[in-house]
């Protein structure tokens, strides 16, 4: 029998700092997502952030959380239940960090019948802190506690046509009406050094002004080549002139080179340059959360009227809307009509 595990990236339980300051230890300690020597990664988290920064994210979480819990959370249960009125097989979801782990993801499953899993990371674009973690993790539980299970991951999906129709709606829709200056497509950020360890060539990406638009096999895995990909083929599906629109990655940490341009500096920029109304869509995520609502939505605003910008609009996730729920299940339902696959 096949089941369908949806995988997103979690959340505190909480806003409160315990609850913050555990969910960031789990997080931050990801080999994934801090790719250190594990001694240089407990010192830097436990020693430093963990003392420091889990007050300061509670209080953003609190800007942000909503009465039913963490919007993240939230979102994901409603795509979930959305998803399951139309398809057929038993749909599960769980999360990368947090409580609702990939462990009682699959044990939900398994417990409905399922011996075939459909796992469908959330992220249009393949990262080594996101789609590769989730992979390597759910396979470890696998092999641990499900070895009769057979597991089939969901592939990036950022060049998908159907992905992009209805992103492109998704942003055509809620700009309808507005003629904004610029919009800006602001993409998670990663270290540069994690775009040249998933270089399946060990020598194409030199993260320069080519390698992304130069056809390679690295491409499958390149998330920087991934994500000005969504870029130029959302710009290609809405006729946006060339100058009107950009790409930039928010969210760093640490001193490491991430990757450019950084979006806090990419908005003061062009507030400075005389910019007035501009908009910001943030495809690197599927559901609104704290790097979508607090730092672009509240931060990234403040930014750009403290520039004398007037006029900035935040695209919302796709979320659980009617049009990226059937292509969902459209996509749960062609798996499940097809022939079993063992990867």
């Amino acid at each position: 029998m096949k089941g369908v595990l949806l995988v997103n990236l979690g959340s505190p339980d909480s806003p409160k700092p315990k609850d913050v300051k555990r969910y960031l230890g789990e997080f931050l300690m990801d080999e994934r997502v801090i790719d250190v020597p594990l001694w240089a990664r407990t010192l830097l988290v436990k020693g430093i952030i963990l003392n420091t920064r889990p007050k300061a994210s509670a209080k953003a979480y609190q800007k942000i959380w909503w009465d039913e819990g963490s919007p993240l959370i939230v979102i994901s249960e409603r795509l979930q239940s959305a998803i399951k009125k139309q398809t057929h097989a038993p749909v599960a979801l769980a999360m990368r960090y947090g409580s609702m782990t990939i462990k009682k993801g699959l044990q939900e499953l398994v417990d409905k019948g399922v011996d075939e899993v459909f796992l469908m990371p959330l992220y249009p674009q393949f990262a080594m802190a996101t789609t590769e973690t989730i992979l390597v993790l759910a396979e470890m539980v696998r092999k641990e506690y499900f070895p009769q299970l057979k597991i089939q991951d969901f592939k990036a999906f950022y060049n998908n046509p159907d992905y992009i129709e209805v992103l492109s709606n998704t942003v055509a829709r809620h700009l309808k009406g507005k003629d904004y200056e610029h919009l800006l497509f602001s993409y998670h950020g990663v270290p540069e050094r994690h775009i040249r360890k998933s270089d399946v060539t060990k020598s194409h990406c030199k993260i320069d002004g080519s390698c992304c638009v130069t056809a390679s096999p690295a491409h499958e895995f390149c998330y920087r080549h991934q994500c000005k990909e969504v870029t130029r083929l959302v710009a290609k599906k809405l006729s946006l002139r060339e100058g009107t629109y950009s790409t930039s990655f928010q969210s760093r940490l640490g001193f490491d080179p991430w990757l450019q341009p950084y979006t806090d500096r990419t908005i003061e920029r062009l507030g400075k340059e005389g910019i007035k109304t501009m908009a910001i869509v943030t495809p690197a995520f599927v559901s609104d959360c704290l790097e979508t609502l607090e730092e672009i939505a509240m931060e990234g605003e403040a930014i750009f009227h403290e520039m004398g910008g007037k006029e900035f609009a935040t695209v919302p996730c796709l979320n659980a809307t009617a049009e990226w729920v059937a292509l969902m299940s459209k996509w749960i339902n062609e798996w499940t009509k097809s022939e079993s696959v063992e990867v």
